[in-house]
């Protein structure tokens, strides 16, 4: 008896609840609210999502030519974008986190680097030259901060067979695992030449 009792008041309560959440709110009832609702949030993710995936695109990163007239066309003399294996590092693998808390991060980062655009202070191959040495500054203490998540995403000291490196990269490597190094520590010309007037800092 006390079993049917518990489920007779389990039964009880689910439909009280269902009774409360089809009583009318004004015109609707509080159950069309919370479909309406759901529905609404999910399209609104979805569609921030797409907006944010195709801010990672490298058409969309080179849509200014800021980036596509400078360090896209060094980008694209480097080994991350033609390589004997095809497999290519676009401008948001090296520049953008995956996690979704950090990529936040860096896309409201961004978001105030469109002030140069803006403004027009890196317009010109000129202006932007004069900035670079900043530029990539700003984005070298970034990368060191973050350990070289984003190129850690494709390299890492673990997965490395330092045996079938040439010597140098061998030891550089070793070196590096020993001192604790991050990759940007000693890779800063990987993907775009070095800026002029870089200090022995700057080198590390």
């Amino acid at each position: 008896m006390a079993g049917s009792d518990e489920g007779s008041s389990g039964g009880g309560a689910i439909s009280r609840l269902w009774r409360w959440l089809r009583r009318p709110s004004g015109t609707i009832t509080v159950l069309t609210l919370l479909v309406v609702g759901f529905a609404s949030g999910v399209v609104f993710w979805g569609g921030f999502n797409t907006v944010i995936e195709a801010t990672n695109t490298e058409q969309f990163c080179i849509s200014c030519h800021e980036m596509r007239d400078n360090v896209y066309a060094e980008y694209k003399q480097t080994i991350h974008y033609s390589n004997r294996t095809g497999v290519r590092a676009v401008c948001s693998d090296c520049h953008v986190p995956k996690d979704w808390t950090h990529k936040m991060i860096r896309k409201v980062q961004a978001s105030r680097e469109l002030y140069g655009k803006v403004m027009g202070t890196i317009d010109t191959k000129e202006k932007f030259e004069a900035k670079r040495l900043e530029l990539a500054r700003h984005e070298w203490a970034r990368m060191k901060a973050a350990d070289s998540r984003e190129c850690r995403n494709c390299h890492a000291f673990e997965s490395m067979n330092t045996e079938s490196q040439k010597p140098r990269a061998k030891k550089a490597h070793e070196l590096g695992q020993r001192d604790k190094q991050t990759c940007i520590d000693c890779h800063k010309g990987i993907a775009h030449k070095k800026p002029q007037g870089m200090t022995e800092a700057d080198e590390g």
